[in-house]
């Protein structure tokens, strides 16, 4: 008799779009982890709005408040289930560091393109969630901004994180919509990415 192989649990993700907004470009990469079998999530914290450069998005945030913005990414959470892994692009990682550092069950976090400082939400990154976070090493909001030094500050003081850095200065690099698009950098992310949600 040949045995039937298990099939590995997928994951379920609840993924926070960047400063333009739930564009095509997010819900792209959504697709891509939903092919792969996974259940993705993709609140619209912006009620609709997109935008077409950072800096729209983040005065549109700025006139809506920055607390509200969190607030309706915690919000997106409610009905949903506890093992959530969470992910956020920018803007959105705000949300999704906040969730799986305050909300019981956690089963991970992906942060792409920013990390913010694991004071901001509790004394220190939860056991038993591991952690990657993506960005580029010449990425001037990444980089000059303070974030990288966060990512390496959580890095350092959890066992179960990685810090991924690709040659390059562009911020949105992993939107296949963008011309800051960079394939090459994307590709690995999404393989990682992949990688990440399969191991849980």
């Amino acid at each position: 008799m040949v045995a039937i192989s298990e099939r590995s649990p997928m994951a379920e993700v609840l993924l926070f779009h960047h400063a333009l907004g739930l564009t095509s470009g997010i819900t792209a990469f959504a697709d891509e982890l939903r092919a792969a079998g996974h259940t993705v999530h993709t609140p619209d914290l912006f009620k609709g709005r997109t935008f077409e450069t950072i800096e729209d998005g983040v005065g549109h945030a700025k006139e809506v408040g920055f607390g509200e913005i969190l607030e309706r990414g915690t919000r997106s959470a409610d009905k949903l289930p506890a093992e959530l892994v969470y992910a956020g692009f920018s803007l959105g990682v705000v949300s999704a560091q906040k969730l799986a550092q305050t909300r019981p069950g956690a089963k991970g976090a992906l942060l792409y393109y920013s990390c913010v400082p694991v004071s901001e939400f509790g004394s220190a990154w939860p056991k038993g969630v591991p952690v990657q976070i993506h960005g580029m090493d010449a990425d001037p909001y990444f980089v000059d901004e303070g974030d990288i030094d966060a990512a390496r500050e959580l890095v350092a003081g959890t066992s179960d994180a990685e810090l991924f850095t690709y040659p390059g200065d562009q911020h949105y690099f992993a939107d296949s919509t963008l011309p800051s698009y960079d394939a090459t950098a994307a590709e690995l992310l999404t393989t990682r990415t992949l990688t990440f949600l399969k191991n849980l």
